[in-house]
């Protein structure tokens, strides 16, 4: 069985975006939740504002034998600078990735 939930938001004034999928699976006796989401934010910046992008990068793994699941968590947040008839934008963007995986219970499968 899989389940799939799609989600794409824009603001009315374009300069932000939400891109989020969430996916359920069952198989072999483990139950999959996989989510993805993009986060997107345009802004119009002066020159005297420009500064260096910083990136971040966040990665968390565990693994719990006792309770039959593990779980995996990634975040990249990060900006980029761009120009477009003389005039500058940040654009800046989270990406996220979760992966949990746990055992379906004796019965519960289909």
């Amino acid at each position: 069985m899989r389940d799939l939930v799609f989600r794409n938001m824009t603001s009315n004034n374009h300069k932000r975006r939400v891109v989020a999928c969430s996916e359920v699976m069952d198989n072999g006796g483990v139950r999959s939740i996989v989510r993805r989401h993009f986060v997107c934010l345009v802004n119009e910046i002066t020159s005297g504002q420009v500064q260096k992008p910083v990136s971040y990068l966040h990665i968390v793994r565990e693994k719990n034998s006792y309770e039959q699941r593990e779980r995996f968590f990634c975040r990249l947040k990060g900006s980029i600078l761009a120009v477009n008839n003389e005039r500058f934008f940040r654009i800046t963007f989270v990406h996220s990735l979760k992966i949990c995986l746990s055992a379906i219970p004796q019965g519960m499968s289909k």
